[in-house]
């Protein structure tokens, strides 16, 4: 069903934050349609051109481990009431691994860029009559920060296994084999260099090399995404009123964070 929504932001503080009432024909994506060829290479190309912006704050990759340092924090200052977000925190020894998540990824070259920081279905409109052939728009900038390119592309490749329109508790689906095959994320990854090379040619060699690059990458940053999810998701079950099984969608995204790191160490090396 199409909907109207406000998409033309405007801020002198920040550019991306306040809406000023612009209104376009649209609907958000759905899950499934993530993994559609052509929408895949207009997510990809719609993500490069974001990336190529230049925004009037900090450049320093600051947000991500930042913001994951305060929920901990939050989460351990919890009162003590037996709640279950503290057992997941001494199940999974967040603090001891995100210390090990942080040596991964100081050991994964990824270029800062201006990142939404979280390009799910439900942050991607499809316009009903573009005026041109771009025919998506992104919304929702709350996250929107300088941060490594290799986060923005795996949270996305995360947010394939993720359905939120589920009408039951706890109102999402998770469908890890959804998460996208290595012939689906060289697709993306593909269109996503084509745009911000504009036309440069290369090598077939150093083409190559620079798209299985890219697939390290953005798969040791996916990490960082159900990482991230999981330590907001704990918070939220703690302050949020929203209908939703945040203790489980918790638990979800570290399973499955151990899993791609177990596949991970088999398949890409950390050296």
């Amino acid at each position: 069903m199409e909907s109207f929504q406000r998409v033309a932001w405007n801020s002198t503080s920040h550019p991306l934050s306040t809406l000023i009432g612009s209104w376009v024909q649209s609907r958000p994506l759905k899950t499934h349609e993530l993994r559609e060829p052509v929408l895949s290479a207009a997510i990809a190309t719609k993500m490069a051109r974001f990336h190529g912006m230049e925004m009037p704050f900090t450049k320093e990759p600051h947000w991500l481990f930042g913001t994951m340092e305060r929920y901990l924090k939050q989460i351990e200052d919890l009162p003590s009431t037996g709640l279950p977000q503290m057992n997941l925190l001494e199940m999974y020894s967040l603090k001891d691994e995100m210390a090990n998540l942080r040596k991964l990824l100081d050991a994964t070259p990824s270029p800062v860029v201006f990142c939404h920081n979280d390009i799910q279905e439900g942050n991607i409109l499809l316009l009903s009559e573009p005026e041109n052939d771009d025919s998506l728009m992104l919304v929702d900038f709350e996250y929107s920060s300088y941060n490594y390119r290799g986060f923005d592309i795996g949270n996305h490749f995360c947010e394939w296994v993720y359905d939120y329109t589920h009408e039951e508790w706890p109102f999402y689906k998770a469908q890890p084999t959804d998460y996208p095959t290595r012939g689906q994320q060289l697709h993306f990854i593909r269109h996503y260099l084509e745009e911000v090379q504009k036309g440069e040619i290369l090598s077939l060699e150093k083409q190559k090399k620079l798209e299985e690059d890219l697939l390290v990458e953005v798969n040791r940053y996916a990490l960082a995404s159900h990482f991230f999810w999981g330590l907001w998701s704990i918070l939220q079950a703690s302050m949020s009123t929203i209908e939703f099984g945040y203790l489980e969608y918790a638990q979800s995204r570290f399973q499955f964070y151990f899993q791609q790191k177990g596949q991970l160490t088999n398949f890409y090396p950390l050296s």
